[in-house]
């Protein structure tokens, strides 16, 4: 692979893990982008309950259900702070991305019907990033995957890397 294109694709992964890690950072404290400061996680707001309880879509009911509820919050938010680290430090790539698609697919459905086009949103673009990601390397360019990778954790597991 060109080195122009590992650069690319690792500045991707740094982005992509910038988008998820922001959005923990922002709920946390309620920076005032997202959410103000008063309808922050750290104020005791539910960072699940304003988008769940709000859906329309096909599972509308089956997302309400879960808005609001603490151990929500915390795979939420946990999984937000994971997966922005993983992807802006390159280790465990493939877990995070497999876990961002997890939580991308699920936020897609919960968005149902889309407003602005028919089939495809930022949560899919985000899936085919994450994809990329994980089938690339990404890691090991402008990251610590390389050093991970030769981990004893690793190399008796190799699904961390």
């Amino acid at each position: 692979m060109a080195k122009k294109t590992k650069i690319s694709i690792a500045l991707l992964r740094l982005a992509m893990g910038w988008i998820f890690l922001w959005a923990f950072i922002d709920k946390l404290w309620g920076l005032g982008y997202n959410t103000v400061a008063e309808r922050s996680w750290i104020e005791g707001v539910s960072p699940t309950l304003g988008f769940l309880s709000n859906t329309s879509g096909p599972f509308a009911d089956f997302f309400q259900q879960l808005a609001g509820q603490g151990w929500v919050d915390w795979l939420f938010m946990l999984g937000l702070l994971g997966i922005g680290l993983a992807l802006i430090l390159g280790i465990v790539v493939r877990i995070a991305s497999v876990c961002g698609i997890a939580l991308l697919i699920m936020m897609y459905l919960a968005s149902l019907p889309l407003s602005h086009n028919p089939f495809i949103d930022e949560h899919i673009l985000y899936v085919l990033v994450l994809l990329l990601l994980m089938f690339e390397k990404s890691g090991n360019w402008i990251g610590f995957g390389k050093s991970w990778s030769r981990t004893r954790l690793v190399q008796s597991m190799p699904f961390f890397k």
